[in-house]
């Protein structure tokens, strides 16, 4: 879907909430004007209090002309963010608990991220995509890890690994194969870790043997650990063209989910963003055209790399994203809930709790949204990228725990989503290179800096 497409998302959801659709249920209390709306939700659906104003569009709102703080969106981004913000409440909410119990999205849930736009997000109009920009597609991530991080991730990786790969080093041939069904029907999938090669991935063992012609490659391996397998089209897979290279034999290969001896073996089960499908992928000499190889030969190490970087932005929005639905949970409890004839958020000893949360998650918003700017204009950001991910990791830990605390008992049971994202975010300091990792990412650069 293209801007036009969010802007007209965002008047919808502008003219519903001032036909009070949203307030016509007893938890919600909404005020609607003709230039803004102003809506409070109560618990039992989300908290939230904005001011969403759309001002005309003849009127210059680039960032650079505004000189916004990292956290003030440009009216697009708004729009983006509005418009994930809604379809996540609307239309994810009511099923987060049973695709949590069953361990699988949905088959209408992913329908409706492509419906939506959320998956092509900085694919351009002319492939059928969003043709946004990357803070755009990290303010999806988090606006739909508020309500299900399983769903996020889906989208994360497919965004800001895959698609951005295509774009980035793939050839012509490669991207109008691709990046148009990518934006609208093929759910992807980076399948780089292997029973060996997990912080260490260019360790793996995958191969890919060139044909006697040179038209195709024969890959063969396994990897593990892969992320939207069971719903994926399309496989990015990382193989050895050359062993005796070591890495820099390494290729990236587009692989479609259909070729013969590709197999998604069973899924895995996780502590958490069960929803989320994480399986073994079978390699049995799964034959794939030359053309269909992202980049050079021989890159794939640095491809890999740099796309890494993007993707653990991407993962610290989900962390952000995990912290506020935290508190959009704990928060109006605290504001509900009396003890001794006072609101439990009136006790000092749980102002300070929450006010150091509250500060926590900005913090890494700053950093996070930050990252995102120098990213955009070009500027270095691979020290930025690991500390927005280490450090919105352990606010999303500490939320997510704190938020339990302060629910008592209910917090404990499944009778709200806290326990949820307790599980949620364990796996923010794994992913898309452990915390350990970030810290010697961000010293090397510190060191680099005073030499």
């Amino acid at each position: 879907m293209s801007l036009p497409y969010f802007r007209a998302a965002a008047n919808r959801v502008a003219r519903s909430l001032q036909r009070s659709v949203i307030s016509s249920s007893p938890s919600s209390l909404c005020n609607a004007s003709r230039q803004n709306i102003h809506c409070t939700v109560t618990p039992s659906s989300r908290t939230f209090s904005e001011s969403i104003s759309y001002p005309d569009e003849s009127m210059d709102h680039s960032y650079e002309q505004r000189r916004l703080p990292v956290t003030q969106f440009t009216v697009d981004e708004e729009m983006v963010r509005d418009a994930a913000r809604h379809w996540a409440n609307e239309e994810l909410r009511p099923l987060v608990r049973e695709m949590d119990d069953e361990a699988k999205t949905r088959p209408e849930i992913v329908q409706g991220l492509f419906d939506h736009g959320f998956m092509g997000m900085e694919i351009p109009e002319e492939y059928k995509g969003s043709g946004m920009n990357f803070t755009s597609a990290c303010l999806v991530v988090e606006e739909l890890s508020r309500v299900d991080p399983s769903v996020s991730i889906l989208v994360d990786i497919h965004n800001t690994l895959t698609n951005n790969a295509v774009r980035f080093w793939g050839s012509e041939q490669l991207k109008e194969k691709w990046l148009p069904r990518l934006a609208t029907e093929t759910v992807s999938s980076f399948a780089l870790s292997e029973a060996g090669s997990g912080t260490d991935a260019f360790a793996m063992k995958t191969t890919a043997t060139e044909s006697p012609d040179g038209s195709y490659y024969t890959l063969t391996g396994e990897k593990l650990w892969i992320s939207n397998s069971r719903e994926a089209g399309v496989f990015l897979v990382f193989a050895n063209a050359n062993p005796s290279l070591k890495h820099k034999g390494i290729t990236a290969f587009m692989v479609d989910a259909n070729t013969e001896g590709l197999h998604v073996g069973k899924p895995e089960k996780k502590l958490g963003l069960r929803a989320s499908s994480t399986c073994p992928v079978v390699l049995n000499d799964v034959k794939v055209d030359t053309a269909d190889i992202l980049g050079d030969i021989g890159l794939g190490y640095k491809y890999c790399i740099n796309i890494l970087n993007e993707g653990r932005i991407g993962i610290a929005s989900q962390q952000i994203g995990i912290a506020k639905g935290c508190m959009d949970i704990a928060m109006p409890y605290l504001n509900e809930r009396a003890q001794f004839g006072t609101k439990l958020a009136d006790f000092q000893g749980l102002e300070h709790q929450y006010a150091q949360i509250a500060t926590e998650i900005h913090a890494a918003e700053l950093l996070t949204y930050n990252t995102c700017r120098m990213k955009e204009n070009g500027i270095p950001f691979v020290k930025e990228a690991s500390m927005a991910k280490l450090y919105s990791s352990q606010v999303a830990e500490k939320a997510a725990s704190k938020s339990i605390e302060w629910l008592g008992g209910i917090g404990f049971t499944q009778d709200l989503l806290a326990e949820k994202f307790y599980r949620d975010c364990k796996v923010g300091s794994i992913y898309e290179g452990t915390s350990n990792i970030q810290l010697q990412t961000i010293a090397k650069r510190i060191k680099d800096e005073y030499r």
